[in-house]
């Protein structure tokens, strides 16, 4: 019996001559390599089918050529290698090449004070694309922190100010006495309000980088807001925290501007869009600021 050959049915034309701008798969599990390690990762991958007589792609060819990202560090080379490889496996059906991969960013981060310790996750995209022979990368990012409330902490001041006009209006001050008070919840009746904030930083790389500079940007980030939320810590890295917060109160069109200020500055950005968070403890909805460089709508 002579053996069948299979139907290649992607390979028909189609019924209806139309190009169209992306066409592969999405959440696509696989390993990729950062800075050495493996970590567990979903990849979108895709190619325009600009040949509008082709009835589909070759989705398995993109599928293998994502093995490429088990076996480095990923590099924009590496994404390049990867997005060409979509191409040449679909020669006359494709000009452009686009990937993006989904993971979740470990970095062991230490405590403000003490020598501890602990590790922060950073929900991270990395968007490729190739087309007509040019690259572009560009990066989203999350960055949690923390941010205390101008309004709130003046006043908190006013009513600890009332409190002292009314402890002390008919006594004289003793040293002692006012350092006692300062300690104490009679004295220190009202603290302003914080909340868990974050920073959702979109990235537009300059093509010809060596390295992604994910943790450098992350650092020009944190260093900006002053107020990165914590992992391992004692006492003394808590009561740092609180400093950290008393010297950056903010509100969330504060932290727009750090950031937008920060990241102009940053090696390898050419372009940014931000927005920033703020889950309000006072109110049920959230503050939200949004700012952007060098970058179209």
């Amino acid at each position: 019996m002579n053996a069948l050959t299979l139907p290649d049915i992607a390979a028909q034309s189609s019924r209806q001559a139309l190009p169209l701008e992306w066409v592969g798969m999405c959440g696509i599990a696989l390993p990729v390599v950062m800075d050495g390690q493996r970590t567990s990762a979903k990849a979108d991958a895709g190619v325009s089918l600009d040949d509008g007589e082709a009835r589909g792609i070759h989705m398995s060819r993109l599928y293998l050529a994502l093995e490429l990202l088990e076996q480095e560090n990923l590099t924009p080379a590496l994404l390049r290698q990867v997005l060409q490889r979509f191409l040449d496996s679909h020669q006359g059906l494709a000009r452009t090449a686009y990937l993006r991969i989904h993971l979740d960013l470990l970095l062991k981060r230490p405590a403000l004070v003490s020598p501890l310790a602990g590790w922060k996750s950073y929900p991270l995209s990395i968007d490729a694309r190739l087309q007509d022979g040019m690259f572009h990368v560009e990066l989203k990012i999350d960055v949690p922190y923390s941010s205390t409330c101008p309004c709130s902490a003046a006043l908190s001041r006013q009513l600890i100010q009332q409190q002292f006009i009314d402890d002390f209006a008919n006594r004289p001050l003793q040293h002692a006495d006012v350092l006692a008070w300062l300690g104490s919840s009679q004295g220190i009746v009202a603290t302003p309000h914080s909340q868990r904030s974050q920073a959702e930083l979109q990235l537009r790389l300059d093509d010809f980088l060596d390295e992604l500079p994910l943790i450098a940007l992350i650092n020009d980030a944190e260093t900006a807001l002053g107020t990165a939320v914590q992992t391992a810590v004692k006492r003394a890295d808590e009561q740092a925290f609180a400093l950290a917060n008393g010297q950056n109160l903010m509100f969330c069109e504060d932290a727009a501007r750090r950031l937008n200020q920060a990241l102009r500055r940053s090696p390898g950005v050419n372009a940014f869009s931000l927005r920033v968070v703020h889950a309000e403890s006072l109110h049920a909805h959230d503050a939200v600021a949004q700012s952007r460089w060098n970058w179209e709508a």
